[in-house]
């Protein structure tokens, strides 16, 4: 009879660990419907996108009256991304980021406060990232435009173990929050 050690134990639990990110990921990549070869390529002039009405909730809204417009470019296969350009007219407002969403501002500028406290104009040319789950403050003074990449964030379990995954695969060299 062989005896199970504590390392032994580890090893299989990490595997396991292992195996069922992988399955999750893999269901989440497999796409549901096959899309035209078109569609995996996408491209344009933002200056052809369509802009369409995109208010923002009435009860975020600071000071101002600030009009908000969207157009999609693209979104993921899995619907869990997805690029979009966005634009504002003056006002204030909190907004809620359900997803992650990283932004590039390509006209005007921002004035972002965080709910932690931290403020931070952004202009032209200027990359942020907000995280999913998350408020921040927005005064624009004139007009604003941005282009937003947005991603469902991955449960938390499935997130720690993709991080676990990457310990054991670094040797771990890295902590779990890496």
């Amino acid at each position: 009879m062989k005896v199970v050690t504590r390392m032994e134990l580890g090893d299989c639990m990490v595997l396991k660990l292992m195996l069922a990110s992988m399955a999750a990921f893999a269901v989440r990549a497999a796409p549901v419907v096959a899309l035209p070869q078109s569609k995996n390529f996408v491209a344009g002039s933002a200056g052809e996108m369509e802009m369409k009405p995109a208010p923002i909730e009435p009860s975020w809204i600071v000071a101002g009256a600030p009009v908000a417009r969207i157009a999609e470019h693209s979104r993921g296969q899995d619907d869990a991304a997805l690029t979009a350009l966005w634009d504002c007219t003056a006002g204030e407002f909190r907004w809620y980021f359900g997803w992650d969403e990283t932004v590039m501002i390509l006209e005007g500028e921002v004035h972002i406060t965080t709910e932690d406290g931290v403020e931070r104009m952004l202009n032209a040319g200027d990359v942020a990232y907000f995280a999913g789950g998350t408020w921040a403050t927005w005064r624009i003074d004139r007009y604003l435009r941005k282009v937003a990449f947005c991603r469902k964030p991955f449960p938390k379990p499935l997130t720690m173990a993709y991080r676990l995954r990457n310990l054991v695969r670094q040797g771990g060299t890295q902590g779990l929050a890496a």
